[in-house]
């Protein structure tokens, strides 16, 4: 599966609009994180557009999300690794990333959401403006967009052997790369 067919497909999947656009900003930040570690950026480009594909299928039943979706890729023939980052990535089931794909994947998709809100609360709410200190503020006030889970994205030391700051700071840049489709 190409790009351009997997946008189709995700575009079948998703109606809402904040989905696919935090579907391309994952995808970004994939890619960005591909080129920075010397991996096959379709690939990982690919485990971050479909990694909520099923999300308005399971939204009333989380503990079957991802799985699901690993199942609707696997189907549809995309490469083992794509599906194993894809099914792990929801840490409600208690899977343990393996591959530095699903490692990456786990901890850079809660961080979009941190730089999405912290990029709302920008006067001008445009991404371009955001900084990687301010994210980095935003990290450390547990009350903000508490949605986004801080031990996952911490683990990006762990599991990526990137210090917090590189890590925000490679995310970032991609999602500012990509600001008109995130409408940022």
């Amino acid at each position: 599966m190409n790009r351009t067919e997997a946008f189709l497909l995700l575009q079948q999947k998703l109606q809402n609009p904040n989905l696919i656009k935090h579907s391309l900003a994952v995808e970004a930040g994939m890619i960005k994180l591909a080129q920075f570690f010397s991996q096959d950026k379709e690939d990982w480009g690919l485990a971050g557009l479909l990694h909520d594909i099923d999300y308005e299928q399971t939204k009333d039943d989380p503990d079957r999300h991802s799985l699901v979706g690993a199942e609707m890729l696997r189907a549809a023939g995309l490469s083992d690794s794509v599906v194993e980052a894809v099914k792990t990535h929801n840490q409600a089931h208690g899977l343990v990333p393996e591959t530095l794909m699903a490692k990456a994947l786990f901890c850079l998709d809660p961080l979009t959401g941190l730089i999405v809100a912290a990029t709302l609360v920008l006067p001008n709410r445009k991404i371009k403006d955001l900084t990687v200190d301010s994210v980095l503020h935003r990290f450390r006030e547990k009350s903000f967009a508490r949605g986004a889970n801080r031990e996952i994205i911490a683990k990006c030391q762990e599991y990526l052997g990137l210090e917090l700051n590189d890590f925000v700071s490679l995310v970032l840049s991609a999602m500012q790369d990509i600001d008109r489709d995130l409408g940022l």
